[in-house]
């Protein structure tokens, strides 16, 4: 399985434009290993250097963080059971990058529940 779709990848390079980049977008896609605990929401690809891609990575040990990190790494990465990154067909990303950090910081781990999200950004509107 590819780590983006067409569609995805376009909608990547299109946020991680010199004009777009930096902008709190939506992730665009969630990619996980299936047979470890890692599991990163992919918002922009740096469209000078597209091996680069930039969202919210959780390596499974409590410590999820906003960075960035190397497309043909994910690539090249097997699980404990050598199986490959894969895309999360059913994800939908609802929120900006920065909700999603900030409810993976506090539960340590990176979640799609909805009213924890939404928790979330609420929160922030009221700051």
């Amino acid at each position: 399985m590819k780590l983006f779709t067409k569609s995805q990848l376009t909608i990547l390079l299109q946020n991680g434009s010199p004009e777009n980049r930096g902008k709190n977008h939506k992730p665009v896609v969630k990619l996980f290993t299936p047979d470890a605990q890692c599991t990163w929401l992919i918002s922009e690809i740096d469209s000078e250097n597209p091996d680069i891609a930039f969202g919210l990575c959780d390596l499974g040990m409590g410590y999820p963080e906003l960075g960035c990190v190397s497309i043909a790494e994910l690539t090249a990465l097997r699980g404990k059971l050598g199986l490959p990154v894969e895309r999360d067909l059913s994800f939908e990303g609802k929120f900006p990058i920065t909700v999603y950090s900030r409810a993976a910081s506090h539960n340590e781990y990176i979640t799609d529940d909805i009213s924890l999200l939404q928790h979330y950004a609420n929160k922030n509107k009221g700051s």
